[in-house]
Protein backbone atom coordinates (compact mmCIF):
# COMPACT_ATOMS: atom_id res chain seq x y z
CA UNK A 1 0.00 0.00 0.00
CA UNK A 2 1.43 3.36 -1.04
CA UNK A 3 1.96 6.01 1.64
CA UNK A 4 2.01 9.77 1.21
CA UNK A 5 2.62 12.85 3.34
CA UNK A 6 1.04 16.18 2.33
CA UNK A 7 2.83 19.52 2.68
CA UNK A 8 1.08 22.84 2.04
CA UNK A 9 3.45 25.76 1.54
CA UNK A 10 3.04 29.44 2.28
CA UNK A 11 3.75 31.81 5.16
CA UNK A 12 0.18 33.11 4.85
CA UNK A 13 -1.04 29.69 6.03
CA UNK A 14 1.03 29.91 9.20
CA UNK A 15 -0.17 33.45 9.88
CA UNK A 16 -3.79 32.40 9.57
CA UNK A 17 -4.41 34.67 6.58
CA UNK A 18 -5.50 31.71 4.46
CA UNK A 19 -7.40 28.57 5.41
CA UNK A 20 -5.81 25.38 4.07
CA UNK A 21 -8.45 23.59 2.00
CA UNK A 22 -5.90 22.02 -0.37
CA UNK A 23 -4.71 19.30 1.98
CA UNK A 24 -8.28 18.14 2.62
CA UNK A 25 -8.94 17.82 -1.11
CA UNK A 26 -5.67 15.97 -1.74
CA UNK A 27 -6.27 13.61 1.19
CA UNK A 28 -9.79 12.81 -0.03
CA UNK A 29 -8.56 12.12 -3.56
CA UNK A 30 -5.84 9.82 -2.21
CA UNK A 31 -8.33 7.94 -0.05
CA UNK A 32 -10.47 7.29 -3.10
CA UNK A 33 -7.62 5.38 -4.73
CA UNK A 34 -6.47 3.56 -1.61
CA UNK A 35 -3.39 5.62 -0.70
CA UNK A 36 -2.59 6.00 2.99
CA UNK A 37 -1.90 9.55 4.16
CA UNK A 38 0.62 9.39 7.00
CA UNK A 39 0.61 13.08 7.92
CA UNK A 40 -0.21 16.61 6.80
CA UNK A 41 2.08 19.61 7.35
CA UNK A 42 2.20 23.34 6.60
CA UNK A 43 5.50 25.15 6.07
CA UNK A 44 6.24 28.82 5.45
CA UNK A 45 8.16 30.26 2.50
CA UNK A 46 11.52 29.17 3.90
CA UNK A 47 13.57 26.85 1.65
CA UNK A 48 15.73 25.44 4.46
CA UNK A 49 12.76 24.47 6.62
CA UNK A 50 10.90 23.10 3.62
CA UNK A 51 13.89 20.98 2.57
CA UNK A 52 14.16 19.60 6.11
CA UNK A 53 10.44 18.81 6.15
CA UNK A 54 10.64 17.05 2.76
CA UNK A 55 13.64 14.96 3.78
CA UNK A 56 11.88 13.78 6.92
CA UNK A 57 8.67 13.00 5.05
CA UNK A 58 10.56 10.99 2.43
CA UNK A 59 12.17 8.95 5.21
CA UNK A 60 8.71 8.00 6.47
CA UNK A 61 6.59 7.66 3.32
CA UNK A 62 6.78 6.60 -0.32
CA UNK A 63 6.21 10.14 -1.52
CA UNK A 64 5.25 13.70 -0.72
CA UNK A 65 2.62 15.89 -2.36
CA UNK A 66 3.06 19.64 -1.99
CA UNK A 67 0.87 22.59 -2.93
CA UNK A 68 2.00 26.19 -3.20
CA UNK A 69 5.21 28.09 -3.86
CA UNK A 70 5.30 27.69 -7.66
CA UNK A 71 4.70 31.33 -8.54
CA UNK A 72 7.15 33.75 -10.20
CA UNK A 73 8.08 35.82 -7.12
CA UNK A 74 11.25 35.64 -5.03
CA UNK A 75 9.49 33.84 -2.16
CA UNK A 76 8.30 31.01 -4.43
CA UNK A 77 11.14 28.60 -3.65
CA UNK A 78 9.42 25.23 -3.56
CA UNK A 79 11.27 23.81 -6.55
CA UNK A 80 14.67 24.74 -5.15
CA UNK A 81 13.87 22.99 -1.86
CA UNK A 82 12.48 19.95 -3.68
CA UNK A 83 15.59 19.67 -5.83
CA UNK A 84 17.80 19.81 -2.74
CA UNK A 85 15.71 17.20 -0.90
CA UNK A 86 15.53 14.75 -3.83
CA UNK A 87 18.99 15.19 -5.31
CA UNK A 88 17.58 16.48 -8.60
CA UNK A 89 18.42 19.69 -10.44
CA UNK A 90 16.37 22.37 -12.19
CA UNK A 91 16.30 22.77 -15.95
CA UNK A 92 14.29 25.00 -18.24
CA UNK A 93 11.40 23.00 -19.69
CA UNK A 94 10.87 24.49 -23.12
CA UNK A 95 7.35 23.14 -23.65
CA UNK A 96 6.21 24.64 -20.35
CA UNK A 97 7.82 27.97 -21.22
CA UNK A 98 5.94 28.04 -24.53
CA UNK A 99 2.68 27.23 -22.72
CA UNK A 100 3.28 30.13 -20.32
CA UNK A 101 4.06 32.51 -23.19
CA UNK A 102 0.95 31.43 -25.07
CA UNK A 103 -1.21 31.94 -21.99
CA UNK A 104 0.03 35.50 -21.53
CA UNK A 105 -0.52 36.20 -25.24
CA UNK A 106 -4.06 34.83 -25.02
CA UNK A 107 -4.76 37.23 -22.12
CA UNK A 108 -3.12 40.16 -24.02
CA UNK A 109 -0.67 40.62 -21.18
CA UNK A 110 3.08 41.15 -21.26
CA UNK A 111 5.02 38.31 -19.67
CA UNK A 112 7.67 39.36 -17.15
CA UNK A 113 11.11 37.80 -17.15
CA UNK A 114 10.48 36.26 -13.74
CA UNK A 115 7.66 34.15 -15.20
CA UNK A 116 10.39 32.15 -16.95
CA UNK A 117 11.27 30.81 -13.49
CA UNK A 118 8.00 28.91 -13.49
CA UNK A 119 9.29 26.77 -16.35
CA UNK A 120 12.38 25.69 -14.38
CA UNK A 121 11.48 22.14 -13.31
CA UNK A 122 13.22 19.25 -11.51
CA UNK A 123 15.15 16.67 -13.56
CA UNK A 124 14.78 13.70 -13.49
CA UNK A 125 11.05 13.98 -13.17
CA UNK A 126 7.67 14.30 -14.83
CA UNK A 127 5.92 17.52 -15.84
CA UNK A 128 2.28 18.05 -14.83
CA UNK A 129 0.70 20.40 -17.35
CA UNK A 130 -1.46 23.24 -16.02
CA UNK A 131 -4.02 24.43 -18.60
CA UNK A 132 -5.70 26.58 -15.91
CA UNK A 133 -2.73 28.73 -14.89
CA UNK A 134 0.86 29.70 -15.55
CA UNK A 135 2.58 27.38 -13.06
CA UNK A 136 3.22 23.83 -14.28
CA UNK A 137 3.42 21.09 -11.70
CA UNK A 138 6.04 18.36 -11.48
CA UNK A 139 7.04 15.03 -9.98
CA UNK A 140 10.69 14.93 -8.86
CA UNK A 141 12.15 11.42 -8.53
CA UNK A 142 14.84 10.52 -6.00
CA UNK A 143 17.36 7.76 -6.77
CA UNK A 144 15.43 5.29 -4.62
CA UNK A 145 12.25 6.05 -6.66
CA UNK A 146 10.62 7.98 -3.86
CA UNK A 147 9.10 11.20 -5.14
CA UNK A 148 7.94 14.72 -4.41
CA UNK A 149 5.00 16.03 -6.46
CA UNK A 150 4.58 19.79 -6.59
CA UNK A 151 1.30 21.47 -7.52
CA UNK A 152 0.10 25.10 -7.51
CA UNK A 153 -1.49 26.52 -4.38
CA UNK A 154 -4.46 28.04 -6.24
CA UNK A 155 -7.24 25.55 -5.40
CA UNK A 156 -8.87 25.62 -8.84
CA UNK A 157 -5.57 24.86 -10.57
CA UNK A 158 -4.47 22.30 -7.99
CA UNK A 159 -7.70 20.30 -8.05
CA UNK A 160 -7.72 19.90 -11.82
CA UNK A 161 -4.05 18.91 -11.82
CA UNK A 162 -4.57 16.43 -8.99
CA UNK A 163 -7.45 14.62 -10.67
CA UNK A 164 -6.32 14.86 -14.31
CA UNK A 165 -2.55 14.39 -13.96
CA UNK A 166 -1.31 13.22 -10.58
CA UNK A 167 -3.96 10.60 -9.72
CA UNK A 168 -3.45 8.71 -13.02
CA UNK A 169 0.31 8.78 -12.42
CA UNK A 170 -0.11 7.39 -8.90
CA UNK A 171 -2.43 4.64 -10.12
CA UNK A 172 0.17 3.50 -12.64
CA UNK A 173 3.21 4.04 -10.42
CA UNK A 174 1.92 1.96 -7.50
CA UNK A 175 -0.37 -0.39 -9.46
CA UNK A 176 -3.14 0.59 -7.07
CA UNK A 177 -5.97 -1.87 -6.81
CA UNK A 178 -7.67 -0.71 -3.63
CA UNK A 179 -9.98 2.13 -2.77
CA UNK A 180 -11.15 3.73 0.46
CA UNK A 181 -14.84 4.58 0.53
CA UNK A 182 -16.45 6.76 3.19
CA UNK A 183 -20.06 7.02 4.30
CA UNK A 184 -20.92 9.96 6.54
CA UNK A 185 -24.08 9.87 8.66
CA UNK A 186 -25.17 13.35 9.80
CA UNK A 187 -26.99 13.75 13.12
CA UNK A 188 -28.44 16.72 14.93
CA UNK A 189 -29.59 17.18 18.51
CA UNK A 190 -27.44 14.37 19.94
CA UNK A 191 -24.33 15.30 22.02
CA UNK A 192 -21.02 13.81 20.92
CA UNK A 193 -20.65 11.96 24.24
CA UNK A 194 -24.11 10.37 23.90
CA UNK A 195 -23.47 9.42 20.29
CA UNK A 196 -20.17 7.85 21.31
CA UNK A 197 -21.88 5.89 24.09
CA UNK A 198 -24.38 4.38 21.67
CA UNK A 199 -21.74 3.07 19.25
CA UNK A 200 -18.64 2.76 21.47
CA UNK A 201 -18.31 -1.03 21.12
CA UNK A 202 -18.57 -0.79 17.32
CA UNK A 203 -15.89 1.91 17.33
CA UNK A 204 -13.52 -0.31 19.35
CA UNK A 205 -14.13 -3.58 17.55
CA UNK A 206 -14.33 -2.48 13.92
CA UNK A 207 -11.05 -2.22 12.00
CA UNK A 208 -12.33 -2.40 8.43
CA UNK A 209 -14.67 -0.56 8.19
CA UNK A 210 -13.38 1.98 10.69
CA UNK A 211 -15.72 4.33 12.56
CA UNK A 212 -15.14 7.90 13.75
CA UNK A 213 -17.33 10.51 15.46
CA UNK A 214 -16.83 14.19 14.59
CA UNK A 215 -18.60 17.13 16.27
CA UNK A 216 -19.40 20.33 14.35
CA UNK A 217 -21.02 22.84 16.71
CA UNK A 218 -24.58 21.67 17.18
CA UNK A 219 -24.39 18.55 15.06
CA UNK A 220 -22.30 15.37 14.92
CA UNK A 221 -21.18 13.12 12.09
CA UNK A 222 -20.44 9.42 12.18
CA UNK A 223 -17.95 8.42 9.49
CA UNK A 224 -17.66 4.84 8.28
CA UNK A 225 -14.54 4.13 6.21
CA UNK A 226 -13.92 0.86 4.35
CA UNK A 227 -10.94 -0.27 2.28
CA UNK A 228 -11.49 -2.82 -0.50
CA UNK A 229 -10.50 -3.77 -4.03
CA UNK A 230 -13.39 -1.80 -5.55
CA UNK A 231 -15.76 0.95 -4.47
CA UNK A 232 -18.70 -1.46 -4.73
CA UNK A 233 -16.97 -3.97 -2.44
CA UNK A 234 -16.24 -1.20 0.08
CA UNK A 235 -19.87 -0.06 -0.01
CA UNK A 236 -20.97 -3.64 0.64
CA UNK A 237 -18.75 -3.73 3.71
CA UNK A 238 -20.16 -0.41 4.95
CA UNK A 239 -23.85 -1.34 4.50
CA UNK A 240 -24.33 -3.68 7.53
CA UNK A 241 -22.35 -1.34 9.79
CA UNK A 242 -24.47 1.61 8.68
CA UNK A 243 -27.67 -0.34 9.38
CA UNK A 244 -26.48 -1.15 12.89
CA UNK A 245 -25.45 2.44 13.60
CA UNK A 246 -28.78 3.78 12.33
CA UNK A 247 -30.65 1.37 14.59
CA UNK A 248 -28.65 2.46 17.61
CA UNK A 249 -28.92 6.18 16.92
CA UNK A 250 -32.60 6.20 16.09
CA UNK A 251 -34.16 9.64 15.67
CA UNK A 252 -31.78 12.47 14.88
CA UNK A 253 -30.24 11.39 11.55
CA UNK A 254 -31.02 14.07 8.99
CA UNK A 255 -28.89 12.97 6.05
CA UNK A 256 -25.78 11.32 4.67
CA UNK A 257 -22.67 12.39 2.76
CA UNK A 258 -23.30 15.67 0.89
CA UNK A 259 -26.80 16.18 2.29
CA UNK A 260 -27.24 19.16 4.63
CA UNK A 261 -29.96 19.93 7.12
CA UNK A 262 -31.11 22.81 4.93
CA UNK A 263 -31.30 20.60 1.84
CA UNK A 264 -33.40 18.14 3.80
CA UNK A 265 -35.71 20.94 4.93
CA UNK A 266 -36.23 22.05 1.34
CA UNK A 267 -36.86 18.47 0.19
CA UNK A 268 -39.44 17.79 2.91
CA UNK A 269 -41.27 21.06 2.23
CA UNK A 270 -41.29 20.34 -1.49
CA UNK A 271 -42.74 16.88 -0.94
CA UNK A 272 -45.45 18.35 1.28
CA UNK A 273 -46.02 21.26 -1.07
CA UNK A 274 -45.52 23.67 1.80
CA UNK A 275 -43.65 26.96 2.07
CA UNK A 276 -41.52 28.62 4.74
CA UNK A 277 -40.63 32.17 5.80
CA UNK A 278 -38.11 33.57 8.27
CA UNK A 279 -38.02 36.48 10.72
CA UNK A 280 -34.50 36.97 12.05
CA UNK A 281 -32.92 39.33 14.49
CA UNK A 282 -29.66 38.04 16.02
CA UNK A 283 -28.98 35.59 13.17
CA UNK A 284 -29.17 38.45 10.69
CA UNK A 285 -30.52 36.46 7.74
CA UNK A 286 -28.20 33.47 8.13
CA UNK A 287 -31.07 30.97 8.24
CA UNK A 288 -32.51 32.45 5.05
CA UNK A 289 -29.06 32.34 3.48
CA UNK A 290 -28.65 28.66 4.35
CA UNK A 291 -32.00 27.80 2.79
CA UNK A 292 -31.47 29.71 -0.45
CA UNK A 293 -28.13 28.03 -1.02
CA UNK A 294 -30.09 24.87 -1.77
CA UNK A 295 -30.90 24.53 -5.49
CA UNK A 296 -34.64 24.78 -6.00
CA UNK A 297 -35.24 26.61 -2.72
CA UNK A 298 -37.48 29.05 -4.60
CA UNK A 299 -40.12 26.30 -4.70
CA UNK A 300 -40.58 26.52 -0.93
CA UNK A 301 -38.93 29.66 0.45
CA UNK A 302 -41.29 32.64 0.45
CA UNK A 303 -38.86 35.17 1.86
CA UNK A 304 -37.42 36.57 5.06
CA UNK A 305 -37.32 39.71 7.17
CA UNK A 306 -34.18 40.73 9.05
CA UNK A 307 -35.81 42.74 11.83
CA UNK A 308 -32.88 43.97 13.89
CA UNK A 309 -34.50 47.19 15.02
CA UNK A 310 -37.69 47.29 17.08
CA UNK A 311 -39.27 49.71 14.60
CA UNK A 312 -38.84 47.08 11.91
CA UNK A 313 -40.29 44.39 14.16
CA UNK A 314 -43.38 46.57 14.58
CA UNK A 315 -43.76 47.83 11.01
CA UNK A 316 -42.73 44.77 9.00
CA UNK A 317 -43.78 41.94 11.31
CA UNK A 318 -46.64 43.53 13.25
CA UNK A 319 -45.06 42.86 16.64
CA UNK A 320 -47.29 44.74 19.12
CA UNK A 321 -45.63 47.68 20.84
CA UNK A 322 -46.86 46.52 24.25
CA UNK A 323 -45.06 43.16 23.84
CA UNK A 324 -41.79 44.92 23.10
CA UNK A 325 -42.35 47.33 25.97
CA UNK A 326 -43.35 44.74 28.57
CA UNK A 327 -41.14 41.80 27.59
CA UNK A 328 -38.34 43.27 25.52
CA UNK A 329 -37.02 42.36 22.08
CA UNK A 330 -35.32 39.22 23.41
CA UNK A 331 -38.24 37.26 24.77
CA UNK A 332 -40.43 34.31 23.93
CA UNK A 333 -43.36 36.64 23.40
CA UNK A 334 -41.50 38.70 20.81
CA UNK A 335 -40.19 35.59 19.05
CA UNK A 336 -43.72 34.21 18.68
CA UNK A 337 -45.06 37.54 17.44
CA UNK A 338 -42.24 37.79 14.89
CA UNK A 339 -42.92 34.28 13.56
CA UNK A 340 -46.64 34.90 13.33
CA UNK A 341 -46.04 38.19 11.53
CA UNK A 342 -43.67 36.58 9.02
CA UNK A 343 -46.08 33.73 8.33
CA UNK A 344 -48.97 36.11 7.80
CA UNK A 345 -47.13 38.82 5.87
CA UNK A 346 -45.27 36.41 3.58
CA UNK A 347 -48.07 33.89 3.15
CA UNK A 348 -46.10 30.84 4.30
CA UNK A 349 -47.18 27.55 5.82
CA UNK A 350 -44.30 27.56 8.32
CA UNK A 351 -42.29 30.43 9.83
CA UNK A 352 -39.25 30.53 12.11
CA UNK A 353 -38.16 33.52 14.19
CA UNK A 354 -34.95 34.23 16.12
CA UNK A 355 -34.19 36.95 18.64
CA UNK A 356 -31.25 37.03 21.02
CA UNK A 357 -28.15 38.70 22.42
CA UNK A 358 -25.06 37.92 20.35
CA UNK A 359 -22.77 40.21 22.37
CA UNK A 360 -20.20 41.08 23.30
CA UNK A 361 -22.28 43.61 25.24
CA UNK A 362 -25.95 43.98 26.04
CA UNK A 363 -26.34 41.06 28.42
CA UNK A 364 -27.94 41.14 31.87
CA UNK A 365 -28.32 38.65 34.68
CA UNK A 366 -31.75 37.63 33.41
CA UNK A 367 -30.79 37.83 29.75
CA UNK A 368 -27.11 36.94 29.40
CA UNK A 369 -25.00 37.19 26.26
CA UNK A 370 -25.69 34.08 24.20
CA UNK A 371 -29.38 33.88 25.03
CA UNK A 372 -31.53 33.20 21.95
CA UNK A 373 -35.25 32.58 21.66
CA UNK A 374 -36.68 30.66 18.72
CA UNK A 375 -40.31 30.40 17.72
CA UNK A 376 -41.75 28.15 15.02
CA UNK A 377 -45.30 28.81 13.88
CA UNK A 378 -47.41 26.59 11.63
CA UNK A 379 -50.84 25.09 12.13
CA UNK A 380 -51.64 24.71 15.82
CA UNK A 381 -49.79 26.14 18.80
CA UNK A 382 -46.38 27.77 18.37
CA UNK A 383 -43.28 25.83 19.35
CA UNK A 384 -40.73 27.85 21.26
CA UNK A 385 -37.15 27.09 22.15
CA UNK A 386 -34.71 28.77 24.49
CA UNK A 387 -30.94 28.39 24.26
CA UNK A 388 -27.85 30.01 25.75
CA UNK A 389 -24.82 29.53 23.52
CA UNK A 390 -21.16 29.93 24.49
CA UNK A 391 -18.47 31.72 22.49
CA UNK A 392 -17.96 35.07 20.85
CA UNK A 393 -20.41 36.93 18.63
CA UNK A 394 -19.61 34.86 15.57
CA UNK A 395 -19.88 31.58 17.50
CA UNK A 396 -23.23 32.54 19.00
CA UNK A 397 -24.70 33.55 15.64
CA UNK A 398 -23.41 30.39 13.93
CA UNK A 399 -24.74 28.12 16.68
CA UNK A 400 -28.08 29.94 16.67
CA UNK A 401 -28.36 29.48 12.91
CA UNK A 402 -27.76 25.73 13.19
CA UNK A 403 -30.20 25.54 16.10
CA UNK A 404 -32.85 27.35 14.06
CA UNK A 405 -32.40 24.95 11.16
CA UNK A 406 -32.53 22.07 13.61
CA UNK A 407 -35.84 23.34 15.01
CA UNK A 408 -37.33 23.51 11.52
CA UNK A 409 -36.12 20.04 10.60
CA UNK A 410 -37.33 18.50 13.86
CA UNK A 411 -40.79 19.98 13.38
CA UNK A 412 -41.06 18.84 9.77
CA UNK A 413 -39.62 15.39 10.40
CA UNK A 414 -41.65 14.52 13.47
CA UNK A 415 -44.04 17.18 14.75
CA UNK A 416 -45.45 15.33 17.73
CA UNK A 417 -45.18 15.35 21.50
CA UNK A 418 -42.54 12.62 21.59
CA UNK A 419 -39.83 14.48 19.71
CA UNK A 420 -36.55 14.25 21.68
CA UNK A 421 -35.44 17.64 22.94
CA UNK A 422 -32.25 19.01 21.46
CA UNK A 423 -29.67 19.16 24.29
CA UNK A 424 -28.66 22.75 23.57
CA UNK A 425 -32.27 23.99 23.45
CA UNK A 426 -35.12 23.69 25.89
CA UNK A 427 -38.60 23.52 24.40
CA UNK A 428 -41.77 25.02 25.77
CA UNK A 429 -45.09 24.82 24.02
CA UNK A 430 -47.38 27.80 24.27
Amino acid sequence: MASIEIVTIGTELLLGHLVDTNSAFVASALADIGVDVYAKHSVGDNPERLEMMLRGALDRADGVITTGGLGPTVDDLTKEAVAAATGTHLELHEASLRAIEERFAMMNRTMSDNNRRQAMLPVPGTVLDNPHGTAPGFIALREDKKFVAGMPGVPREMRAMMMDKLVPWLLERFELRQTITTRTIHTIGIPESELDRRIEDLFRSSENPKIAVLAHGGRCDVKIMAKAETADAAKAMIAPVEREIRERIGYGIYGVDQQTVESQIVDILRRRRQTIATAESCTGGAISDALVRVPGASDVFRGGVVAYNNDVKRSMLDVPADILREHGAVSVETAVAMARGARRRLGADVAIATTGIAGPGGGTEDKPVGLVWFALVADGEPRTYRATFPGDRGDIRARATMAGLSAIWRYLERADANVPITPFMSEARR
